[in-house]
């Protein structure tokens, strides 16, 4: 069985590990699969293999551990109807970070394609995150996780790569001097045990777990078959916010991310200040509302903004002229355009009143 098998996640909340392996193990010479797991077992020396993961610098942590993230127990009501997913039964971890530290951490994921508008938003949200302290959790990948990673550690903050292989491997090749780094200075997990090999079911079920240790997820590009948009559908399925960097509509690599918003399946983000609006405690990191340009009439009362409106540019106007356009009494627009006089706003001569120039 392979981890992220649901079936197995759904045994061992309800009876313990051991009573489900043990159940698993029972006999069914209808399938041979209990036959296939015990010949499976027999090859394993669970003590021997945990020694060898310990001097490797490799710990093995699991439910009920200090360290274990406890978002990962809500993926068990989120498994699939062909029994895919649920509570990892442990996780491999290399490297001196607590996963306690991820409690507010944000996952940030995209296209292994990733564009240079791809890799700009990518980088300024990951550094506006770092500087705030939250750590950025991604998928070590090429394209936007090797972005996300990199530019959290150029901004002095702490990054977590979740992998599809055992974490003593190197995958993709490239990324060798940064998944080293972060197994030295931060931390690399996995599901998979030590030395296994990364597999498409593998990165399936690594993509739930990026959405479960985070609060929540960033697309920044995906094409309309990404992986990436199968993190965005466990965040969804165990509520986890979904944040979309939208992209131009002519990019192949922000159909999916685009797709996805016209489908109202996530928030818009277009930095990292909303992102941490968004994922904070409830006051915590409030944007402030973008606002145009302030021009010298933003200064006027309602009423005097109602007045000007009616008097000519360049022509004259009486008074009553402009009381009558503006639907007010006429002492109220003689009011609101000496007013404005004072101020520089309009100006009245022997034929009437005009906006002043350069107004």
């Amino acid at each position: 069985m392979e981890p992220g098998d649901g079936t197995t996640s759904s045994l061992v909340r309800q009876i313990g590990a051991v009573r489900a392996l043990e159940q698993s193990l029972v006999a069914t010479s209808e399938t041979g699969v209990a036959e296939q797991l015990a010949a499976r077992l027999s090859e394993v020396d669970p003590e021997r293999r945990l020694d060898q993961a310990a001097r490797c610098g490799i710990r093995f942590v699991v439910p009920g551990d200090p360290e274990w993230p406890v978002g990962l127990d809500q993926l068990d009501p989120a498994i699939t109807k062909d029994g895919f997913g649920g509570t990892p039964p442990g996780l491999w971890v290399k490297g001196p970070m607590p996963l306690t530290e991820l409690g507010r951490s944000v996952g940030v994921v995209g296209s292994r394609a990733a564009s240079v508008y791809g890799v700009e938003m990518t980088r300024a949200i990951c550094a506006h995150l770092a500087a705030a302290g939250v750590p950025v959790v991604s998928g070590g990948a090429l394209g936007i996780d090797f972005e996300a990673h990199d530019a959290t550690l150029r901004a002095d903050g702490a990054t977590v790569a979740v992998l599809a292989c055992g974490v003593d491997r190197v995958y993709p090749a490239q990324n060798r001097r940064l998944l080293h780094h972060l197994a030295a200075e931060f931390a690399v997990v996995s599901e998979q045990p030590p030395g296994s090999a990364p597999t498409r079911l593998r990165f399936l079920a690594r993509n739930r777990l990026i959405a479960a240790l985070t609060a929540g997820t960033v697309i920044v590009e995906a094409a309309l078959r990404s992986g990436a948009l199968n993190t965005v559908g466990w965040a969804e399925a165990i509520n986890r916010q979904v944040m979309c960097v939208p992209g131009p509509v002519t990019s192949y690599t922000s159909q999916g991310v685009n797709h996805l918003l016209r489908e109202g399946r996530g928030t818009v983000v277009t930095g990292g200040a909303e992102v941490l609006e968004l994922v904070a405690e409830a006051g915590e990191h409030l944007v402030e509302e973008p606002r145009g340009e302030t021009r010298p009439r933003d200064s006027l009362t309602r009423v005097e903004q109602q007045v000007i409106e009616w008097v000519p540019v360049t022509e004259r106007a009486q008074v009553d002229s402009i009381a009558r356009l503006a639907g007010l009494h006429v002492r109220t627009a003689e009011g609101a355009l000496r007013r404005m006089r004072e101020k520089g706003f309009v100006v009245l001569d022997d034929h009437g009143w005009r906006v002043a120039p350069d107004v």
